[in-house]
């Protein structure tokens, strides 16, 4: 019995050191990655509570408001809205305000203050907002002013100065972004691009090696991660807009209008290849599924879009042509259309096409003009081929 128990003490004591091991690098990647996001979003809580603080200072110091409670809120609002959208956020919110405010100060000098006061201006506030045309801020910014007005100092007509301070907020917040700590730009771009390249890059390769290796498991992985990689993408396509904005605004920031200009045509073919990567992945599947004939050369080429991702990102990144990217594409073009000329069924030819369709996005990506696009890639895809 005792000699049970020590064995089953010994037997036990190998996975608790394994789930212990495993807490803690668990732990660790956790606290890594908290860090880095506090480290990326460093300069803009700065941002905000230097933009806070001025807005407050001016409205109650210079404008001499007595209680400028939307001044502040106006900036932080400013400093947090999406990305890419500052200057629209700008005008929603002192629209949004002037529309909560001039409701609540009506209502309430009219029928006075109350619960059902309070519960007849929030939706009477984003009826007028939406009907005005407006997004959600400015929807939000009307409901949640009017809920300010009704509860903070309902008894006051204060409608001018309450305006005013949501307009130094939201000046102040701009001139903050734009002027005193303006973002780099390139470095939102680049920290937002990375992942995005990186997932379409990974599961290109990923499920050229599955197609090599009759992986039919593996290439549903690299398929469905593909197919949630949507996220990855649009935070690289705000972010591309975000630092467009920035880099047009800041003085400081204007040399960056090139290099961004390089993302933002890229971005858009981007998206198109994820797409077609996404159709491509889901026929490799089928392919396997079918056991259709599989020619040397076709997964190297769907390998081939992946490296050429990779290179991209590189090249994106030190600014300069992405001259490797576009011959590696071209490769792709080349071992699919060797692979096409040996013979593939249905699925295989299908994901033929999508190499092509990729190889086109990629170069596309890379600079080139349509036109010559077309030549390059029909002429790889007829004449050329790595292996």
């Amino acid at each position: 019995m005792a000699a049970a128990g020590k064995r089953s003490r010994t037997a036990a004591a190998p996975r608790l050191a394994g789930l212990l091991t495993m807490t803690r690098v668990r732990t660790s990647t956790e606290l890594r990655e908290r860090s880095e996001r506090v480290r990326a979003n460093l300069v803009l809580a700065l941002q905000a509570g230097l933009a806070a603080g001025i807005a407050w200072f001016i409205s109650r110091r210079v404008i001499g408001h007595p209680m400028p409670i939307f001044a502040p809120i106006s900036a932080v609002v400013i400093l947090s809205a999406s990305i890419g959208q500052r200057l629209k956020r700008t005008a929603e919110l002192v629209v949004g305000v002037a529309i909560g405010i001039a409701i609540g100060d009506a209502i309430i000098l009219t029928i006075g203050t109350g619960t059902w006061q309070l519960a007849l201006i929030v939706p009477l506030a984003v009826i007028v907002a939406v009907f005005t045309g407006g997004g959600s801020a400015l929807v939000t910014q009307a409901a949640s002013s009017g809920v300010l007005v009704a509860t903070l100092s309902p008894t006051d007509n204060l409608y001018p100065d309450r305006f005013i301070d949501a307009l130094v907020g939201g000046v102040v917040g701009l001139f903050v972004l734009i002027l005193l700590l303006p973002l780099n730009p390139l470095s939102v771009v680049r920290r937002a691009a990375d992942p995005a390249l990186d997932v379409l890059a990974d599961m290109l390769v990923r499920c050229g090696d599955a197609l090599a290796s009759n992986d039919r498991r593996r290439a549903q992985a690299a398929s469905r991660r593909l197919h949630d990689a949507e996220k990855e993408l649009s935070e690289f396509r705000d972010a591309v807009h975000a630092g467009q904005e920035t880099a047009v605004l800041a003085p400081a920031r204007w040399r960056a209008r090139g290099p961004l200009a390089q993302y933002a045509e890229s971005a858009e073919y981007l998206t198109r290849a994820l797409r077609n990567s996404r159709v491509l992945t889901r026929r490799v599947v089928s392919m396997l599924a079918a056991k259709e004939p599989v020619p040397p050369t076709l997964p190297p080429a769907v390998c081939h879009l992946g490296e050429a991702v990779r290179a991209l990102r590189h090249e994106l990144d030190a600014g300069v042509e992405p001259v490797r990217s576009r011959l590696r594409a071209l490769d792709a073009a080349g071992c699919a259309g060797q692979a096409y000329e040996a013979g593939v069924g249905f699925n295989g030819s299908v994901v033929v096409a999508q190499i092509r369709a990729t190889t086109s996005d990629l170069v596309r990506a890379s600079g080139v003009e349509p036109d010559e696009v077309e030549r390059l890639v029909s002429e790889a895809f007829g004449h050329r081929g790595t292996g």
